[in-house]
């Protein structure tokens, strides 16, 4: 798409610019106002920001956008994205190092790559749990081998891939975001995330001003994390039901009950 910008807003750096392409015109005027909002807390942040290193790369920093903003109808926040340049697309827990989610080895269960990524991996399993495929008390690397067994036939009505699950999320509404759009090196992830209260104030209350007009549907918070849950202290957090769990790194999330039952009804890991 092409991005019309205004003198004001050709001031962002260039790489801001760039990022702003991927962004759903839906989403468009709302990004560019958070990032005003950014700037007038700290002018020096953004300029700062590309100065340096971060993630994501190839202008994915707003890929989360890229969906319209009617189709939001849950707001999941992580923490940041993934510290490594191929696994940080833009949205949250979505490792674009991963593919297949299935491993086919010989009594293997998730893939190599799945299991690298212990977010991802834990949500998985916490998946197959709420769905009925998984004992939470047995998710050993048998009963996991068992499922992957399974899962690979030809008719047993489960995803195959990352790419597969990312879209059954964008499908039920969820808007993948995390609570700093960057991962830098060099800065602390509690620091960046402050950074991004600002701009993600002006993102809740575009969306609550969506689910309050005639057309709008109710929207949910679903925060995964310290820092996630830090984002209850800004005001436009209120306007939404709040679920709130661990990260998922935590193998306590696998067999949190709340996050079993608030994903049971959607049942992601279907086809």
């Amino acid at each position: 798409m092409n991005v019309n910008l205004d003198p004001v807003e050709k001031l962002f750096p260039v790489a801001i610019q760039q990022a702003l392409k991927l962004v759903d015109p839906s989403w468009l005027p709302v990004v560019i106002k958070g990032l005003k909002a950014i700037s007038s807390v700290d002018i020096d942040y953004l300029p700062g920001l590309i100065e340096g290193q971060f993630l994501p790369t190839a202008g994915k920093m707003f890929a989360a956008f890229s969906m319209p903003l009617d189709q939001v109808r849950y707001i999941l926040v992580g923490e940041g994205p993934y510290p490594r340049d191929q696994s940080a697309t833009g949205f949250c827990f979505m490792d674009g190092a991963v593919s297949d989610l299935w491993s086919t080895e010989a009594q293997g269960g998730l893939s190599k790559k799945v299991n690298r990524a212990t977010s991802l991996r834990n949500f998985i399993k916490m998946l197959l749990v709420a769905d009925g495929h998984l004992d939470v008390n047995h998710t050993t690397a048998t009963a996991m081998a068992t499922i992957s067994a399974f899962a690979r036939k030809a008719n047993s009505g489960l995803i195959q891939s990352l790419p597969e699950l990312q879209k059954n999320m964008i499908d039920h509404g969820f808007l993948l975001l995390n609570a700093s759009l960057v991962f830098r090196p060099d800065v602390a992830p509690m620091r960046d995330a402050r950074a991004w209260q600002a701009f993600l104030q002006v993102i809740f209350s575009a969306l609550n001003e969506y689910q309050h007009s005639s057309v709008g549907k109710p929207i949910s918070l679903v925060l995964w994390g310290k820092i996630a849950a830090q984002l209850k202290q800004i005001p436009a957090s209120d306007f939404f039901p709040h679920v709130i769990a661990e990260h998922p790194y935590n193998l306590s999330f696998i067999a949190n009950e709340s996050m079993q039952n608030f994903f049971s009804p959607m049942r992601l890991l279907s086809k």
